[in-house]
């Protein structure tokens, strides 16, 4: 028997030097995100000297090659940041499970002379891809032996580079915090609840809320820490082995203290201690029939998973496509295959299989009953949140209640303009201070409300607060205690005799750099005033993110996201006139950090930050470069340009001065408007993550108070980690002591700390708009 002719195939040559032939794909199920993933490969692979493809379909696309892999160009992905699903296609595919479907894919990659791969998706798509690569040497083999490809054909392509990046909505990959998609369906949940919420307390009835999350309760439990629900049900933790009575309890004695309404979150796979589902009707049924409440059930299915991306998951696809391609451009064939992940701020890599191992770990232990070490199996901060929850839901938990000498009168005040979570950190605080025997007290209206109106008649400023108060402030933005910029010089002398008069034992503050000043000013004045010898502690909280100590601050990802969906209908417009530039300024003060992380999140072709300051130079090679990119036009859809403006970026170059010398210079090509969204940034409803990161932060600083209980206040002024900054730096959380912030990471004269790490995505922005590079 004759053996089979060769095909006549040709396949493309291998790129000079190290450049490469990156695909990128997504496979598994859509996720909000994906787009902006793909958007940044395409892009950074065509910046560093390479060539793009988009493998059309997942790896459907990839078994069947031709038409279904795609060169892709810088102009094909503009646009992609604010879409929603994935634009490359998706699809199961039963072929690549089987050998020779991977052998079909593995000819079409050499015919294609693709030889790295980026795979976006679930750890079942990234376990696939690490197979491929592994079986890569004996495919090419096989391709060779059977006559598909000749030797020389393979030769320049014997190793496979592949990097894997998750997008899930069910943050349900271990060595990640986030998953591409995860923080957006948070958010339709969230949405979804907050509208719910408002029913709910009108008819004073109970909804079971049922949730995406098979093996994962990530989604579940967040939305139970967002929306101050009563009763969360997740895979990881069964609730007791007397559920129903407990949960029955706990909502019952809400019902008791005042509470109109009821929500439980049920995750789509909740169980119980002997893996006996949990469903949502049961549930109802329990609500209804046990305690008569008028019960309901909303589940909320795919509108969990569709949308576009918020600002967040926009801004973790880019960074993570940045890498993505890094990381493909600097492997070896000994370098195991990496998944990009995010530990708190920072993005990393991590080997494949031992994200995928982990993950699979924590349902094998799921099924054996071993709750204990499937909560250990997901990332601590899963565990943490978990924790916080339930010490900040439950009312009545002796367990945690403190001797009674421990018990600590502490004040929470919050200071500066409002920002989303504010409310949450200090519903989590109140809830806190509830679980352990303490008395939060609330300071209205900042240092000014304390030292002018602390003993008006009927009620000061001074307010013990009580569980009810603070009910439903989880979602509420702005601040429900008041806030103002006054600092506590206005009258020190008052301010000492307040603290001392109401006996405070240490004070929780909430605010921005106005916040970070007055704890300045107290920790200056506690030589002369006993009574602020006492453990204070910061969370940062404000749009600007300029509190030195942090590297994230409550408010932000809420402004962010308001500033997203402005510019979204602003790109629009300008869009749906083709040949259109809007300038718009965005607050942040003197930080560009705001303008930065927007205009990542929107591919702006511009961005001002006052770091960097304006110049004439600048302006002009900007007008040059959009001369260029409207005279290549040739009709290309999303054509609209946004330009990013910082505030205090110039005192000459106003957003309205910048516009009009763009439509000057345009000669006719084009035009220009300006825009400024002012105060819609401060957000309204805060973000799911300013939410669960509040709640998050301030049990941590709870915490960390009861650390000074018992020492005395000659050993408190000694100490001076006892007033101190909560800020996630890297990807850790820690306590800054206030006095090292002050001397080593402060610029008092801009407002914001002398060390910025968000500096270096300025240039990314750059990258991936296309614009031109300073040489200055």
């Amino acid at each position: 028997m004759s053996p089979p002719p060769v095909i006549a195939v040709k396949p493309a040559a291998p790129l000079p030097d190290k450049q490469r032939r990156i695909g990128v794909m997504t496979s598994g199920g859509d996720a909000p995100g994906m787009n902006g993933a793909v958007r940044a490969v395409v892009r950074m692979s065509i910046t560093r000297g390479c060539e793009s493809y988009a493998i059309l379909e997942g790896y459907e696309g990839l078994v069947k090659g031709g038409d279904q892999i795609k060169r892709m160009y810088w102009e094909d992905v503009r646009g992609w940041l604010s879409e929603g699903g994935t634009l490359i296609g998706t699809a199961r595919c039963k072929a690549f499970m089987e050998r020779s479907g991977r052998l079909r894919a593995a000819k079409n990659m050499v015919v294609a002379g693709i030889d790295a791969l980026v795979i976006i998706g679930g750890d079942g798509s990234l376990t696939g891809a690490d197979i491929f690569r592994r079986e890569w040497p004996g495919l090419l083999k096989e391709l060779v032996d059977t006559k598909e490809l000749t030797q020389e054909q393979v030769g320049p392509f014997n190793h496979l580079n592949i990097v894997g990046m998750v997008g899930s909505i069910d943050n349900d990959m271990s060595r990640t915090d986030a998953t591409i998609g995860c923080y957006s369906s948070l958010g339709r949940i969230c949405e979804a609840v907050d509208y719910i919420d408002a029913t709910a307390f009108s008819h004073q009835r109970a909804f079971v809320i049922e949730v995406m999350g098979r093996h994962c309760g990530w989604l579940a439990l967040m939305a139970a820490v967002s929306t101050g629900a009563d009763f969360v049900f997740i895979p990881e933790k069964p609730p007791s082995v007397n559920w129903e009575a407990d949960m029955c309890a706990v909502i019952s004695k809400h019902r008791k203290l005042g509470k109109r309404k009821t929500i439980v979150i049920v995750a789509e796979g909740a169980q119980d201690y002997d893996l006996n589902k949990i469903t949502s009707v049961r549930v109802k049924d329990l609500l209804a029939n046990k305690l008569g409440l008028d019960t309901r059930i909303t589940t909320l299915g795919h509108v969990q998973r569709g949308g576009s991306a918020c600002a967040y998951d926009r801004v973790l696809a880019t960074l993570q496509g940045v890498e993505a391609v890094s990381a493909v451009l600097e492997a070896t064939p000994e370098t195991p295959t990496p998944v990009i992940s995010i530990i708190e701020n920072k993005i990393s890599r991590t080997p494949l299989m031992d994200a995928v191992i982990a993950t699979r770990q924590v349902a094998e232990a799921i099924g054996a009953k071993d709750f204990t070490r499937a909560m250990n199996l997901r990332d601590a901060e899963f565990a943490e949140y978990h924790g916080a929850y339930m010490m900040t839901t439950a009312t009545d938990q002796p367990h945690l209640k403190l001797p009674k000498e421990k018990h600590l009168r502490i004040a929470i005040i919050h200071v500066g303009a409002p920002a989303g979570g504010t409310n949450s950190a200090t519903h989590a605080a109140v809830a806190y201070c509830f679980a352990r025997g303490h008395t939060p007290i609330a300071i209205h209206n900042g240092f000014s409300g304390l030292c002018r109106h602390h003993n008006d008649k009927p009620l000061g400023s001074v307010r013990e607060v009580k569980w009810l108060d603070v009910e439903g402030w989880t979602s509420k933005g702005g601040s429900e205690i008041g806030t103002n910029r006054a600092l506590p010089s206005g009258d020190m002398p008052k301010t000492a005799e307040c603290f001392a008069l109401y006996k405070f034992d240490a004070l929780f503050i909430i605010g921005g750099f106005e916040a970070f000043t007055a704890l300045s000013e107290i920790r200056k004045a506690r030589q002369d005033y006993a009574a602020f010898r006492i453990p204070m502690v910061l969370l940062p909280a404000t749009i600007s993110n300029n509190v030195p100590g942090t590297e994230y601050s409550v408010g932000s990802d809420t402004c962010l996201n308001a500033l997203v969906g402005y510019c979204d209908a602003i790109k629009q417009s300008a869009s749906a006139s083709r040949r259109r530039v809007f300038v718009v300024e965005t607050q942040g003060g003197r930080s560009g950090y705001v303008a930065t992380m927007a205009g990542l999140a929107i591919g702006a072709t511009a961005v001002y930050t006052p770091e960097e300051g304006i110049s004439l130079k600048m302006l002009v090679r900007d007008i040059e470069y959009l001369r260029e990119v409207f005279a290549k036009d040739k009709g290309q859809n999303r054509a609209g340009k946004l330009i990013l403006r910082n505030d205090h970026a110039s005192t000459t170059y106003t957003t309205e001065v910048i516009a009009n010398m763009i439509m000057d210079e345009s000669k006719g090509r084009f035009e220009s408007r300006w825009a400024i969204p002012g105060h819609v940034q401060q957000g309204g409803t805060p973000s799911p993550m300013d939410r669960v990161r509040a709640v998050r932060l301030a049990v941590k600083c709870m915490q960390y108070i009861e650390e000074y209980t018992g020492k005395t206040k000659e050993e408190i002024d000694a100490d001076e980690t006892s007033m101190a900054v909560i800020g996630i730096k890297g990807a850790s959380v820690v306590f800054s002591p206030l006095v090292r912030l002050e001397r080593e990471d402060t610029h008092w004269n801009h407002r914001r700390p002398l060390t910025e790490t968000w500096l270096a995505l300025k240039k990314t922005v750059d990258t991936l708009s296309g614009r031109p590079i300073s040489d200055d």
